[in-house]
């Protein structure tokens, strides 16, 4: 359950237009930005001087306007598994989303694209998710993921696959259930078929939900 806290973020964001309004969304939703910088060493610097409860960052800061400020989340994680990471990127691209979700545990991580920052509820909600431990991809980088499929997931059948890709969303139970209009308990069905399909280790059910997100990523 995600937990409605005021959260300290670090943010990386090399456009001063978009820092900006990131700054005034996130301080009018109750949280405290400790450090926003331009660049990805200055995000190094800054998570260690605040250590923050979140970071949010751009894929592409200089000075080579690459992959920068991901490899940076990637550092970080490497370092702190559990720090929670929520990186933005204006295009799809699925590399980038993997080598993110392979940072760390796999958890508390999330891939957004920047379009949905416009969208403040779900960019609000995502930002808590992430920071509660959850996993949150864009629906458009799931929807182009799901046009990949093959095993492990052959084995889903075609309801299983669209329940394990709003899970992928970082959507609850409840929520599956209103989109896919159906029980609550036909979804933990659903669920649990798709977890035992996967062959995932025992768990405890949160940590074995981020395990089949991954599975979904990955395959």
């Amino acid at each position: 359950m995600r937990a409605n806290r005021p959260l300290r973020v670090v943010l990386a964001e090399d456009s001063v237009l978009l820092r900006e309004g990131l700054i005034g969304l996130l301080t009018r939703c109750g949280h405290e930005v400790v450090a926003a910088v331009g660049d990805a060493e200055a995000l190094l610097v800054a998570v260690a001087e605040h250590a923050p409860d979140i970071v949010v960052t751009d894929v592409r800061m200089p000075p080579g306007f690459q992959d920068e400020g991901l490899h940076a989340a990637v550092r970080l994680r490497e370092k702190q598994p559990a720090l929670p990471v929520l990186v933005l990127s204006q295009y799809v691209q699925r590399a980038y989303a993997s080598e993110l979700l392979d940072s760390g545990d796999g958890s508390g991580v999330g891939y957004l694209l920047k379009d949905r920052v416009g969208q403040v509820e779900e960019f609000v909600d995502a930002l808590s998710e992430v920071a509660d431990g959850g996993t949150v991809v864009d629906p458009e980088v799931v929807r182009q993921l799901l046009r990949r499929r093959r095993d492990p997931l052959a084995r889903l059948t075609p309801r299983e696959r669209e329940v394990l890709g709003l899970i992928a969303q970082g959507k609850s139970n409840g929520a599956i259930a209103r989109e896919l209009v159906v029980s609550e308990a036909a979804v933990g069905k659903h669920i649990g078929s798709i977890l035992t399909k996967l062959d995932l280790p025992p768990a405890d059910e949160t940590h074995r939900r981020v395990l089949a997100v991954l599975a979904f990523l990955r395959a």
